[in-house]
């Protein structure tokens, strides 16, 4: 399945569309995480257990958006949007939602 930020595909034309799609990951930050994140944020450099989450955040909200694109006979999503934010009482989960409109090519 094609997956693109941009509104259309070079040389190829949108046969239908078929609708908003989504997926979404909600991921909690593990206390070990957040120690280890403080004392790199003291010291410098990248928090690189915080950088996976993120990661794998992404691929599980742009997976689900593209799984449930698949459903609806969608063979690519345009114009992808990718959210970050914090939630919970203290921002201790991270939540990415994925967004696009599901088409079907020629």
């Amino acid at each position: 399945m094609i997956v693109t930020t941009t509104p259309s595909i070079e040389g190829q034309s949108v046969e239908a569309y078929l609708g908003i799609v989504s997926g979404e990951a909600v991921m909690g930050a593990n206390m070990f995480k957040d120690i280890f994140a403080g004392i790199r944020d003291i010291v410098g450099g990248r928090s690189g257990a915080y950088e996976e989450e993120l990661r794998r955040a992404k691929e599980i909200a742009v997976q689900e958006m593209q799984d449930n694109a698949s459903r609806m006979g969608a063979n690519a999503v345009l114009s992808v949007d990718l959210d970050y934010e914090t939630i919970g009482a203290n921002g201790s989960m991270l939540m990415v939602s994925a967004s696009g409109t599901a088409v079907r090519l020629a």
